[in-house]
């Protein structure tokens, strides 16, 4: 095989000079994909608009396809140790006070032991320390230009620096730079869904929530989460529908959130006022879908939210990102040229991420329900999932949609 011929002769590799990627974006679908084609014997180089690592506060689950990705790029024994496992989910009324909980047992006997929890910026240090060897990270850069031939791809980046590169991966992001150069304008792309969505870590515990537990209200329009997880490890979510994101956005995150949220109580309250202390920490962002025809075009690929953003709704993007890089390396592999492996790639993944999307435009109504009867529709729903018969109906679901 060709991997034999290289170990056994050592000036094989001299004579064959390696393939090379360049990656857009060092979020977990560029570090993926940067790790992915370093494993098929790529050199990598990872271009960062950030000046520096970015960590962020909200959870992301692995199971399915998400978690075996994981596995097959060696990262499970880095992220068992930052693995949160299930935890009690209690559902509090607008004061705070406690309604009922959802025991952690419940999560675990539906999702199984093949799963991880864990919060996204250790996902994303897990993934940095396994790359950081083996490619070439630039932070504070971003490419100014794309220009292809059909043997490469020419990109010129912000510091006036020109690189030619047999395949540019965009993995920057619902608001990509690369889509933007290589298929045209953002709107063209995104389908605004009416809502927005915040996370943030807590630098204190939430005095109001047990540790241990995350504490979540459900209202008309909105809903609100805070996870006492312990020192280091708490964070809030927020998301409301809204008519008008930019107007959201415009206020930014403190404003907005306590004009949406103020009337709370208990770790919310709690959560608000950490928040108003230091509001750089918030991640604020209108919530849309990416939708396109295709990801790819010549040598040019995007790859996670640049591609198909499915929204924090799907509770899939993240294992959608690993998934994707994965069999991205997979497709380059089996094919020398690299606009067929991006085809064959891109029709394998398809249906996976319309059904993923798809799923995250139902979803809206269990973070955002229409109705106060919604509201207590859902509750009955997750008061019933307690029921030992139900909890089977509710594993062999998610084992579905898994498969």
């Amino acid at each position: 095989s060709h991997m034999e011929a290289n170990e056994n002769t050592p000036h094989h590799r001299a004579e064959t000079p390696r393939r090379r990627a360049a990656v857009v974006g060092a979020g977990i679908a560029g570090l993926a994909a940067a790790l992915r084609l370093h494993q098929q014997g790529w050199d990598v180089v990872v271009i960062e608009r950030a000046p520096a690592r970015r960590s962020s506060g909200y959870l992301v689950n692995l199971h399915g396809p998400g978690y075996a990705a994981a596995e097959r790029l060696g990262l499970v024994p880095a992220l068992t140790s930052r693995d949160i496992g299930f935890f009690t989910s209690v559902l509090v009324h607008a004061d705070g006070r406690e309604k009922f909980r959802i025991p952690a047992a419940v999560t675990e006997a539906a999702v199984g032991n093949r799963a991880l929890s864990v919060f996204r910026g250790d996902l994303e240090s897990a993934l940095y320390d396994a790359v950081a060897g083996l490619a070439d990270i630039h932070f504070g850069s971003t490419v100014q230009t794309i220009a292809q031939t059909a043997e490469e791809v020419v990109i010129t980046l912000s510091d006036g620096t020109c690189r030619r590169t047999e395949l540019l991966v965009g993995a920057d992001g619902v608001h990509s730079r690369v889509r933007e150069l290589a298929f045209g304008a953002e709107h063209e792309y995104f389908v605004d869904l009416g809502h927005v969505v915040s996370a943030f870590p807590l630098g204190t515990v939430p005095s109001h929530v047990p540790e241990g537990a995350g504490a979540t209200f459900i209202g008309p329009g909105r809903t609100a989460a805070v996870m006492n997880l312990g020192s280091q490890r708490s964070s809030a979510f927020f998301t409301y529908r809204c008519p008008d994101p930019g107007t959201e956005l415009a206020l930014g995150a403190t404003a907005a959130l306590d004009r949406a949220f103020g009337d709370l109580g208990g770790g919310v309250a709690d959560a608000l006022r950490q928040l108003s202390a230091a509001p750089g920490t918030a991640y604020f962002d209108s919530v849309g879908q990416i939708v396109m025809d295709r990801w790819s075009q010549g040598r040019v690929v995007l790859l996670g939210d640049a591609a198909w953003c499915v929204t924090v709704f799907a509770g899939y993007g993240a294992a959608l990102a690993l998934d994707g890089a994965d069999r991205l390396g997979t497709a380059i592999a089996a094919h020398d040229d690299i606009p067929t492996a991006l085809h064959t790639w891109e029709t394998s993944l398809r249906p996976e991420v319309h059904k993923r999307q798809a799923l995250a435009r139902r979803g809206i109504s269990r973070f955002a329900p229409p109705t106060r009867t919604h509201v207590w529709a859902g509750e009955k729903m997750l008061r019933a999932i307690q029921l030992p018969g139900i909890r089977g109906l509710v594993r062999r679901s998610i084992q579905r949609a898994n498969n």
